[in-house]
């Protein structure tokens, strides 16, 4: 093999890790030709929702189960372009009051940022990586994915999902809640099933009046289930409601979890199937359903088309920024500006302050939104802005790229909170706080919003001195801005920060 070969094959090599509640995966493909080619699969039931206690915190055991597993995962992955991995953790780290302690002891392993994502991202993720396993023949479709703490619920067309929801009850946690000293009995199967149901209701007329031609199901306790009725012979294809009445019939002459023996469930699926099989009950009880075929295509799946849909400028969060603008009436004028300004600034020093150039976008992002806020109030409007983009629905960012843009708009004006930077990964805080510092000049650069030109300076830095060379004459053509960018000043050094203007 040539050296060109191997640089083109390793530079289109992609890789999706799911830190799931019940099972760590991680997948590597190569992308050709605008399809997904699988290189390497590899699984692990890590149980991570099992280590939850009732205060939500993860055991020991748990975290160090799931650290020996992306141990593995890492080696596989080392020397891949960062920029080509994602790595997404779902309900039980959504749910850990310390997934920070694992966030980084994972990461430290595995060698790449570990992404917790919201329940409905989650969604859209397993809809798109179903609908690239299914024909391209119209017509809406429900996807279902019973995971280990949480079940997604998502009706879409094509490739465009037009609901989605996230259900807090997963095979881990209903096995924990309802068969915690391991028994199986109709009693507690019932119990299980009439808790999902009312989860359910909280979808239910929604979407049934929506509607839906064609139900699919994703991920291991639905791959089981249909496995163990072929198996069995209690059904030829797919999942139907008398095949699954039998196989729950079949299950509960088991008397406990760990007795579970049935053709089609693997082993290691066992310990957790019934409680699987009772939210599956309570889905096709609930919303009528007849049959459901199984998709190979879930989580995992869906990160790699998305990842492949960034590099070919699809990327959906710049559509939730763009939305976000909508709702919140933005002066995309304005934004425009600011956002020119702080591109230039962010240029001329992302070496010297050590930047991947991806950076750009995070900065991109913040100035098109740091005026949301006004719609609220304009007094403390950064506040407000900061709140929006950290507890809204923004499809396609993680729980920490939010949390990163609410920082940046929280911190585009008056005071600065360097303090607050440490909500986010370690690896963040330090080029987060120099975004801050160019969002802000840029910001005060455009303050007289195009009511007239302010030459751009020239930026540099020494050290974490920020240094801006003004235009010969710039004070005196601009008082006012002048003005502004000494308040500037003085802002960053009550912060411990040097803007240096020359």
């Amino acid at each position: 093999m040539s050296e060109q070969y191997s640089a083109e094959v390793e530079s289109s090599r992609i890789a999706a890790v799911d830190l799931g509640s019940n099972s760590f995966h991680m997948m590597i493909a190569e992308e050709f030709q605008g399809e997904i080619r699988t290189l390497e699969k590899r699984g692990e039931k890590v149980q991570l929702a099992a280590g939850l206690d009732n205060q939500n915190y993860l055991s020991e055991e748990a975290i160090q189960r799931g650290v020996d597993c992306l141990a593995q995962f890492g080696q596989r992955l080392q020397g891949m372009d960062p920029d080509r991995i994602v790595v997404f953790a779902t309900n039980a780290l959504r749910a850990a009051r310390n997934r920070r302690e694992f966030i980084d002891r994972a990461e430290e392993v595995l060698g790449y940022p570990v992404e917790v994502i919201a329940g409905r991202e989650e969604a859209r993720l397993i809809y798109l990586g179903v609908a690239h396993t299914q024909a391209d023949d119209g017509g809406q479709r429900l996807v279902v994915d019973i995971g280990g703490g949480s079940t997604e619920f998502i009706i879409g067309e094509r490739f465009e999902a037009k609901a989605l929801e996230s259900l807090h009850m997963g095979c881990v946690s209903f096995t924990k809640r309802f068969f915690a000293d391991g028994k199986i009995t109709r009693k507690q199967f019932k119990k299980a099933v009439s808790a999902a149901q009312q989860e359910l209701l909280n979808i239910k007329a929604q979407y049934k009046k929506l509607g839906w031609k064609s139900e699919i199901g994703s991920s291991g306790t639905i791959r089981a289930v249909e496995q163990a009725i072929i198996s069995n012979g209690w059904g030829n294809e797919g999942i139907t409601p008398d095949g699954l009445e039998k196989l729950v019939d079949h299950c509960l002459d088991y008397e406990t979890v760990d007795d579970v023996d049935i053709e089609g469930v693997k082993p290691d699926r066992r310990q957790v199937f019934i409680g699987g099989l009772a939210i599956l009950t309570a889905v096709f009880q609930t919303l009528d359903i007849k049959h459901m075929r199984y998709s190979d295509g879930a989580l995992r799946e869906g990160a790699l088309w998305d990842l492949v849909g960034r590099s070919e400028h699809e990327d959906v969060r710049s559509r939730s920024i763009a939305s976000m603008q909508e709702r919140f009436y933005v002066d995309t004028a304005q934004a425009d500006r600011v956002e020119a300004t702080a591109l230039a600034l962010f240029n001329q020093i992302r070496k010297d302050i050590g930047a991947r150039k991806e950076l750009a976008q995070w900065l991109s992002w913040a100035a098109r939104v740091h005026e949301i806020g006004l719609s609220i109030a304009h007094s403390g409007f950064h506040k407000h802005g900061a709140y929006l983009l950290q507890h809204s629905d923004m499809l396609g960012f993680t729980r920490q790229g939010q949390m990163l843009l609410a920082l940046l708009v929280r911190n585009h004006r008056r005071k600065i909170h360097p303090e607050e930077l440490e909500l986010l990964p370690a690896r963040q805080q330090t080029i987060a706080l120099w975004l801050i510092r160019i969002l802000r000049v840029a910001i005060v650069l455009n303050h007289s919003r195009e009511a007239y030109d302010v030459p751009l300076p020239e930026a540099s830095i020494d050290k974490d001195t920020l240094l801006l060379k003004l235009p010969e004459g710039w004070q005196d053509s601009f008082p006012l801005t002048s003005q502004d960018m000494e308040e500037e000043v003085e802002l960053q050094k009550a912060a411990g920060l040097v803007l240096s203007l020359v």
